[in-house]
């Protein structure tokens, strides 16, 4: 496996490559990564996998200087799953002007957005600016990160990309929490109640599964029991999953979301359902 910081180095080291299958990451890597780099694998080769930690997508006050990096050990990962090339590049090399293009991606300022202005026009800049580097074929991101993924493979068809975006499902810890980075954050009380957030989103699903189109209520009833339990909530909001929007009549595959502080972390989940 190759270790590579430089952008002039990671050209030489893809030249030619037609094939090439790239996993976007900011480091900290646990097992929901590794399933990533595994998904990219059967897609094609070389995978490259880059770690960055983007100051775009970090608002005021939010954990940029203190958010994990664990390079050694993040190579040590990626070697052992067969990874063949990890990009990590400083600041200087991703951003060498200082004042940086910006996108403005559509729903950037919906669900997550709304309470973390900017951080999508980070999230996209920096994805095309990777893409355009490695020029993958396929690349590989998580269902976690629902609103990202839903965003970014808008970027990839309204610029044409000839990329096929392969995507992974949520990974989670046996009492249902979604893997996450942040996870490291909490306190041991804190971990033993954050699986509550799923709970609380597995709930949701099943009443719309089982026929109820009274989102309002549905969304106010998980909001609530986390408030009871000492969350401070962001959303919890049903949508559709070909638009992201508020469902539509007759839309019935549908996503419930929430974003919500436990502590000092923000975690976010998702489920996927279908409307009976």
């Amino acid at each position: 496996m190759h270790l590579i910081h430089s952008v002039a180095e990671l050209r030489t080291a893809l030249n030619g490559q037609r094939e090439t299958a790239f996993v976007p990451t900011m480091g900290n890597l646990h097992s929901g990564h590794i399933s990533l780099i595994e998904l990219a694998r059967g897609k094609g080769r070389p995978v490259v996998a880059s770690i960055f930690v983007n100051p775009l997508q970090f608002g005021a006050g939010e954990d940029f200087s203190r958010y994990p990096r664990t390079l050694d050990a993040d190579c040590a990962r990626l070697r052992a799953a067969g990874c063949d090339i990890v990009f990590a590049p400083d600041a200087r090399e991703m951003y060498p002007e200082p004042q940086t293009y910006s996108m403005q991606p559509p729903l950037a300022d919906q669900l997550c957005g709304a309470y973390r202005p900017g951080h999508f026009q980070g999230v996209a800049t920096v994805v095309l600016k990777l893409f355009n580097l490695v020029q993958p074929r396929y690349a590989a991101f998580g269902k976690k990160d629902y609103q990202q993924l839903f965003i970014l493979k808008g970027l990839v068809r309204q610029f044409n990309l000839p990329i096929e975006m392969l995507e992974g499902e949520t990974g989670r810890a046996e009492d249902g929490l979604a893997l996450s980075s942040r996870n490291g954050y909490l306190s041991p009380e804190e971990r033993a109640e954050a699986p509550r957030l799923y709970r609380v989103l597995r709930a949701a699903a099943q009443r719309i599964e089982s026929g109820e189109t009274d989102f309002t209520t549905i969304e106010q009833a998980a909001a609530e029991e986390l408030t009871r339990n000492g969350w401070r909530v962001d959303y919890v909001s049903a949508r559709g999953q070909a638009t992201l929007l508020p469902p539509q009549a007759n839309e019935t595959d549908l996503v419930v979301l929430a974003a919500a502080h436990l502590g000092r972390t923000r975690l976010i989940d998702n489920i996927e359902c279908r409307l009976g």
